[in-house]
């Protein structure tokens, strides 16, 4: 009712989104955002100030605009082909979706339709998806001037159920690997450090029992991730890999809206000092 009553009520301004944040934050981790080099305080930073609205944060936000910028740092090949951008309702009831694809929003994060064998196409949720204002709903300022469109993608690595790894980096250095597991059936996650250690926390989702070997390619990973971070202070690059071939997902720049809790909620200082490092003293 809270969160209702704010985005229904609160100003689309910079006071509103601020005053929004705050009292989402409060609510969800039951104390004030702080300065200091903690997880969600540093992503509350980022979020609350002139950082989000930085023209590059914007345009990686886009789904389709920021495969120009992993073109642009590392080439090409990292992302995944695009089929189709549908920019109108009328695009997307004319367009002959391939058998197997990946259909999502290129302004709005978590909606995505996996379509195999032919099945039949939700033409009303995708153009749903058209009314989304997704700077409405959580105040991310990057999202709110970004224009309404569904990419079309081919399912990679021929799966509708890819693990994707999630990598937090601080000033162009990589600290530690999330791994969404099951996403779409039963989601767990997994977190590692940069020497694919396991780490004794989750966040937001039940920390997952099924052992994640090390991708074959993983050092190529992390220096990906280096590479796409390093116009940043603190972004999750977020791939996809089959321990051959990697893909670029997505650059996420406020994760998780600055309001998932650890688990356990004390974990967050230590994840803290391992993405902070020194300078977290």
């Amino acid at each position: 009712l809270i969160y209702r009553a704010l985005v229904k009520l609160v100003p689309q301004t910079r006071r509103g989104d601020k005053f929004f944040s705050f009292i989402i934050f409060v609510i969800q981790h039951k104390r004030l955002p702080t300065n200091q080099l903690i997880f969600n305080d540093v992503l509350y930073g980022i979020k609350t100030t002139d950082e989000i609205l930085n023209p590059l944060r914007v345009f990686v936000s886009d789904k389709e605009f920021v495969k120009l910028y992993v073109k642009a740092i590392v080439g090409d090949q990292y992302n995944v082909p695009t089929i189709a951008v549908l920019e109108s309702e009328e695009q997307v009831e004319s367009f002959n979706f391939p058998d197997a694809c990946c259909i999502k929003p290129t302004h709005a994060s978590g909606k995505v339709t996996l379509r195999k064998r032919g099945e039949d196409i939700n033409y009303d949720e995708i153009n749903s998806w058209f009314s989304i204002n997704y700077y409405r709903s959580g105040r991310e300022a990057n999202y709110k001037t970004l224009k309404p469109k569904v990419i079309v993608e081919p399912l990679i690595f021929s799966n509708t159920n890819v693990e994707d790894f999630k990598i937090f980096c601080f000033n162009g250095a990589p600290a530690f690997i999330q791994v969404d597991i099951d996403r779409y059936v039963n989601h767990t996650r997994k977190f590692f450090d940069t020497n694919w250690e396991e780490l004794d926390f989750s966040i937001l989702y039940p920390k997952s029992d099924k052992l994640i070997v090390k991708p074959n390619n993983f050092d190529e990973m992390l220096s990906l991730a280096k590479m796409l971070s390093k116009h940043f202070s603190m972004i999750r690059v977020d791939l996809y890999s089959d321990g051959n071939q990697i893909y670029v997902g997505e650059l996420t720049n406020v994760s998780g809206n600055a309001t998932e809790n650890f688990i356990p909620p004390k974990a967050e200082v230590a994840a803290s000092k391992l993405l902070f490092g020194s300078q977290n003293r």
